[in-house]
């Protein structure tokens, strides 16, 4: 990792300040401060924030800059020039304002955010690789990067593009390792592939590992019910080889003691305990899924354009980890977001179903999720 300055005891725990404690609407300062002591104490250094998280760059402000002295700790911060942004210069003033809000003086990691499917070209069109190896050059960024959430393929051309891209950020759990969708596997090995360094991100996927599906539970409490589910999939990501840093969005005192509690002496999966991830992936795979394939044909012949394959991603998750607020959120982000019909807009013609290879009861889901996301 000599390239990326990242050498020698650096411990692999990064802090996500994503979803930072809060007290009604307002980050709980004092609370983030005791986090960051704590965090620091255990000789961690590593903290990712971004623009686009209301009011992160300024808690981490004044829990963190304002506090230690710089060249304590490393922060990596995002730009997301596809949030609201009609000119170049939109974008770049996200990178000022950042500056402004986290008071860093500069950014040891600096990321284009959340590259993939339409939002790659945002940063192309606005010349925004150009503008970050500028910062570079002037000392403002020590290094480039991207989080990436699509397929390999996709990432294969990203790195193919930018060799300028000294590491990249990748969604990786071990729920998610074999998903023909997410291809966590297969992404995390197109970043070996290349040469680069790999920064993880929502390795308990999002918290849901944390209280996994009961089948999962079982299996993993029959080998060690003195640890907690997390650990399980924090420790898998931080496995993998040519990873440095595994980031967990911590919202509690208590998240980081557990945290640190394993992440300090930071061990390997034995292959024992890695066969035992194998058994919870199993267990995850007997739940019954909407066999949706995302071929999309349902949507080409549907006159409502309803997002049929994302609200099933949507209810899938939903089967799986029994947690609406996530998956309503997930319904957001593939259907309302992209303005595509809802479930409850289905007018029960039938088009959909004659399209669909997969010969799935399209309008009876529809209906199921319409009432399971409140839709109705």
């Amino acid at each position: 990792m000599s390239n990326i300055g990242l050498e020698g005891d650096v411990k692999k725990l990064g802090f996500g300040l994503m979803r930072l404690p809060k007290i009604g609407e307002e980050i709980d300062v004092e609370q983030t401060k005791k986090m960051v002591d704590m965090f620091m104490e255990a000789r961690c250094t590593y903290f990712d924030t971004a623009w686009a998280y209301a009011g992160s760059e300024v808690a981490m402000r004044k829990a963190l800059v304002e506090r230690y002295p710089r060249e304590s700790f490393t922060v990596a911060t995002k730009n997301a020039a596809w949030i609201n942004c009609k000119t170049r210069e939109d974008a770049i003033k996200q990178f000022e304002t950042s500056l402004e809000q986290s008071g860093a003086g500069y950014f040891d990691f600096y990321l284009l955010h959340n590259l993939g499917q339409q939002r790659t070209k945002v940063f192309e069109d606005f010349e925004m690789w150009d503008f970050v190896k500028e910062m570079k050059a002037a000392g403002k960024i020590r290094h480039i990067g991207f989080s990436f959430h699509s397929n390999a393929e996709e990432l294969e051309e990203i790195l193919k593009a930018h060799p300028e891209a000294e590491f990249v950020q990748l969604q990786i759990n071990y729920a998610d390792w074999e998903d023909p969708d997410i291809q966590s596997k297969r992404v995390y090995e197109m970043a070996r592939k290349y040469g680069k360094p790999v920064i993880i991100m929502e390795p308990v996927k999002g918290g849901l590992l944390a209280n996994p599906p009961e089948g999962v539970k079982h299996v993993l409490d029959a080998y060690n019910p003195d640890v907690s589910y997390a650990s399980w999939a924090v420790r898998f990501a931080a496995s993998l080889e040519g990873v440095f840093v595994v980031l967990s969005g911590m919202s509690n005192v208590e998240q980081m003691e557990n945290n640190l509690s394993y992440m300090t002496d930071f061990q390997k999966l034995s292959s024992d305990e890695l066969k035992v991830i194998e058994e919870a992936r199993a267990e995850i795979a007997k739940i019954p899924l909407i066999p949706c394939t995302k071929c999309d044909y349902c949507a080409k012949v549907c006159p409502k354009n309803i997002g049929i394959s994302g609200t099933f991603d949507a209810m899938n998750l939903l089967k799986v980890y029994n947690n609406k607020e996530r998956a309503q959120n997930q319904e957001h982000n593939t259907v309302v977001y992209p303005g595509k019909g809802r479930a409850n807009e289905c007018i029960k013609c039938g088009k959909c179903e004659a399209a669909c290879p997969q010969h799935i009861a399209i309008r009876e889901y529809l209906s199921e999720a319409a009432a399971a996301l409140g839709m109705e």
